[in-house]
């Protein structure tokens, strides 16, 4: 292994030293991309079932896509840590599902870690992965695996009870070997405190300025996805509009007879 290659371990090493970045991807292309730009850590996230496969929510996706899009992302990266995000019922049935499954996604698709949603009743999932050589990165606040019963994508953690059970999920999910936790929509207050509390990185989107590192899936900070998006979300390109405008020039050009031109053709 390089020596300059991130590792869970590494990554919970940066706890205290400072503020760093994550990223999501789902192809190759992309993931190179985010990897020579020096991101640490990436991950291929459910969300690909938005962002790749157009549906409405990341439940319908399978593992099998996920072991795809996983590989192809790992094909991309040689810096990065590759955590692959394990899909709606592809852990919860049993412990031994969730090393069955964790363990393909190392095995197979070439991933580092993986990531699981759920607080500390998921605690004995992530210590038998961890025992069992697998990194997870834990996952709470609003958990997208459980809108149904979440009642949809609502920040969490507003109550004092609701905020106290994240905290303590937090330090469950430590004890249990996490490397560590992404914090999804809590108010700035509790990111904070959950950050205080735990002696492992927290990685923020949606839940403050105070996390110990931030992610953001990739489409929409270049642009890519649709107008209304989450308040959390901060676009840094427009690639979408640039997109539609260079699509629109080629299909032009095509109709008017102007490409290919004879600087595009054989001699």
């Amino acid at each position: 292994m390089s020596a300059t290659k991130w590792t869970a371990v590494r990554i919970r090493a940066m706890k205290g030293q400072g503020k760093f970045a994550c990223l999501t991807a789902y192809d190759f292309s992309t993931a190179r991309l985010v990897d020579e730009a020096g991101i640490p850590l990436i991950l291929v996230g459910d969300s690909l079932a938005m962002t790749m496969l157009g549906y409405d929510t990341t439940l319908p996706v399978t593992m099998a896509a996920m072991l795809h899009h996983a590989a192809a992302v790992a094909r991309g990266v040689s810096g990065a840590l590759v955590v692959a995000d394990m899909p709606f019922m592809s852990y919860q049935v049993s412990v031994a599902q969730a090393l069955e499954n964790a363990g393909r996604f190392i095995k197979e698709a070439g991933a580092d870690a993986v990531k699981i949603e759920g607080g500390r009743f998921r605690a004995p999932t992530v210590k038998a992965l961890i025992e069992n050589g697998i990194p997870v990165l834990a996952h709470i606040g609003l958990t997208p695996q459980s809108i149904h019963t979440l009642g949809g994508y609502k920040v969490q953690g507003k109550k004092s009870e609701e905020a106290q059970r994240l905290v303590e999920d937090a330090q469950a999910l430590e004890d249990a070997g996490a490397f560590a936790i992404v914090l999804e929509c809590l108010p700035p207050a509790l990111g904070e405190a959950i950050t205080k509390t735990v002696g492992i990185p927290t990685i923020g989107i949606g839940a403050g300025p105070h996390c110990d590192g931030q992610i953001l899936v990739t489409h929409d900070l270049l642009g890519i996805t649709g107008e209304v998006s989450p308040k959390f979300i901060k676009r840094y390109a427009a690639l979408g509009a640039s997109m539609k405008q260079a699509f629109s020039e080629y299909k032009r050009e095509v109709e008017q007879g102007h490409f290919p031109g004879p600087e595009h053709c054989y001699t």
